[in-house]
């Protein structure tokens, strides 16, 4: 009996210490994010270092409009007048969020050649493909097989 109390200890300690592991942390998924995508846009290390203080920068203030348009879709207009003027808040948010990466993508090609920034953009879709898909970066460009 006190054989298997044990070996039940042990297996609820390796499960606890499993699922505490698993938490997300936004600095790992960053730093995962930008070495998959120098490593996959080729990326020397002076222009990752131009190009990642520009993509950060670019996404803190994405994220800002994100979060105003996470809000707005929480709201629940009672009328046909509010509907309208959130539809156009919202379509305004997303013009926006263009607008921030047309800046953007001309600082880094000002920065780095085009051809790169180009890699670096099909690296970012890729690497966040796989990491919705559950995966925790994708592995030296290989597709994650269907089981």
């Amino acid at each position: 009996m006190k054989r298997l109390f044990a070996i039940g200890m042990f297996v609820l300690t390796v499960l606890f210490v499993n699922a505490q592991e698993k938490k997300f942390s936004p600095e790992k998924f960053q730093a995962d994010m930008e070495s998959y995508i120098a490593q996959k846009a080729g990326l020397t290390q002076q222009e990752a270092a131009k190009l990642f203080p520009l993509m950060r920068e670019m996404q803190e203030k994405q994220r800002v409009i994100y979060r105003k348009m996470h809000e707005m879709v929480k709201q629940k207009p009672t009328d046909e007048a509010s509907c309208a003027n959130n539809i156009k808040e919202y379509d305004k948010m997303n013009v926006e969020l263009r607008n921030i990466e047309l800046r953007y993508h001309k600082k880094m090609m000002s920065e780095i050649p085009a051809s790169k920034v180009y890699e670096m953009l099909k690296a970012e879709y890729r690497f966040h493909r796989h990491w919705m898909r559950g995966g925790e970066r994708p592995k030296n460009g290989q597709r994650q097989r269907k089981k």
